[in-house]
């Protein structure tokens, strides 16, 4: 049986530099060929609609999709609902507790904390357009 291939997992944005470079740094990804910024002080055509980033294995690709407007979620509240995150895994809880301070220093804002569970330590936070990324230790 033939099924899709899923290729890429896209982000709206009102920025989709400012947010693939937020995804750049924080999962060490690549932009493809064509996508990369161009030189500071210069005009950003592809940085106006669309770009993606891959990840160095070829594993996956995460684009962003340039709007006119984005609702950032409230979750964990109910009022709007995050309808996608993404998950990522760290090894351990040092490690867990070593990137929390990267990705709040990359922008993103802690929405949730669980990293003190004894079963499954995580902590989620919202990228600076407001999607939900967990980082669980496993």
């Amino acid at each position: 049986m033939t099924v899709p291939t899923l290729r890429a997992f896209v982000l709206d944005t009102t920025d989709a530099r400012r947010l693939a470079e937020f995804y750049r740094e924080l999962l060490d990804l690549e932009y493809r060929k064509g996508d990369e910024p161009p030189p500071a002080g210069t005009d950003d055509p592809r940085g106006r609609e669309w770009l993606q980033l891959r990840a160095r294995d070829g594993a996956f690709q995460l684009s962003f999709q340039q709007t006119t407007g984005v609702r950032p979620t409230s979750w964990p509240g109910d009022e709007i609902p995050q309808q996608a995150h993404l998950d990522t895994s760290v090894p351990s809880l040092d490690e867990l507790n070593r990137q929390h301070d990267r990705i709040l220093a990359l922008g993103a804002t802690l929405r949730f904390d669980r990293s003190t569970d004894p079963d499954e330590p995580l902590r989620a936070y919202a990228d600076p357009d407001g999607h939900i990324i967990c980082v669980f230790v496993g």
